[in-house]
């Protein structure tokens, strides 16, 4: 009887431990994918803004190797692998690249004020895991709260205000242009006295 006993005990101790050991398992398991989700997000975030910043630098391309007279931008992002402008072959990009977050070869377009394309973004509206330590060209990323404003966008200087339409609820408005101080002299800079006046 004793020994029946402690068989039952001994079995139920034994299956006991093997739910606990499973259960482990499964908590490391699920831990595991979690973490390795993070890290292909990650990496689909870098490859964005590499893909990005390689369609921002075509269209640029493009736009600056307008003929005189001609200035604009791509009407299309085919445009970009053989610029219709010239007779001959002139490619701003290798290959059209898919959206590395969404895997969709589509991309949203952001359309220019006088036509063409001046910018790309992702379609995903996902919430992004980098949030901070981007790139001076990439700086407004850091206040989006979806790929889709992670905009990709190329701005034609001293055209009007240069507005870009709202996207994404947010209105994007181009950074103010830069003008270089006014040269001094060396001589001048040199001899000046702590008054401010020049010496004669």
């Amino acid at each position: 009887m004793a020994r029946a006993c402690r068989g039952h005990c001994e079995a139920g101790f034994t299956y006991l431990g093997l739910l606990i050991l499973v259960a482990i398992l499964a908590l490391a398991t699920s831990a595991t994918l979690t973490l390795g989700g993070i890290v292909q997000r990650r990496e689909a975030e870098e490859r964005l803004l590499d893909v990005g910043g390689a369609y921002r630098k075509a269209i640029a391309s493009y736009l600056n190797s307008s003929p005189a007279g001609d200035r604009r931008y791509p009407g299309a992002l085919a445009d970009l692998l053989r610029d219709p402008r010239y007779p001959g072959v002139r490619r701003h990009l290798r290959r059209l690249y898919p959206d590395p977050i969404s895997g969709s070869n589509e991309w949203g377009l952001v359309a220019a004020p006088g036509g063409g394309i001046m910018g790309v973004h992702s379609l995903s509206n996902a919430k992004p895991i980098k949030v901070a330590d981007f790139d001076l060209e990439n700086e407004a990323f850091e206040e989006a709260t979806r790929y889709t404003q992670w905009v990709f966008v190329v701005r034609l200087a001293g055209r009007g205000s240069g507005a870009i339409p709202p996207l994404g609820g947010r209105s994007l408005t181009p950074a103010p242009a830069l003008t270089p101080p006014s040269p001094v002299p060396a001589a001048a800079a040199m001899f000046a006295p702590p008054g401010g006046t020049a010496a004669p």
